[in-house]
């Protein structure tokens, strides 16, 4: 993975709780998508029918509180949250944006396993397998 850097993040639509100010810097506070997980998302969604991009979202259970999901959306509401990255849409409901803020999507492939790695500077604690945190 060496070379990679941290791909801009993308035009957001929709804005978050507490961000009705246009003028501050909603880069800080949103997910980072890196160019390697941006390719998987964008290979995947063409063996899709009707999606319009990839929901990212924070739900309770796990072993610490909190646990990621993602999947493919073939619509969205009114109060997401969507970065564009080009043809790629990460869509985040207005309950799980606030605990997703400041986090990079990354995908990685090696001799252990294939995924999409999730870090969360707001993670206090998180479990082995990075699914699950608390903030």
């Amino acid at each position: 993975m060496q070379g990679q850097g941290k791909s801009e993040v993308g035009r957001i639509n929709g804005l978050q709780p507490g961000l009705e100010d246009p003028e501050i810097d909603k880069e800080e506070l949103m997910v980072t998508i890196t160019p390697t997980a941006e390719a998987k998302i964008r290979e995947l969604m063409t063996e899709e029918k009707d999606v319009v991009g990839l929901r990212i979202y924070v739900k309770g259970g796990g072993c610490h509180g909190y646990q990621y999901g993602m999947a493919f959306e073939s619509k969205m509401a009114d109060d997401d949250t969507v970065i564009e990255k080009g043809d790629v849409k990460v869509i985040m409901d207005s309950q799980s944006a606030p605990l997703l803020q400041g986090t990079e999507v990354d995908y990685v492939d090696s001799v252990q396993g294939s995924g999409f790695a999730i870090k969360n500077p707001q993670a206090k604690t998180t479990c082995g397998c990075g699914s699950s945190f608390s903030a």
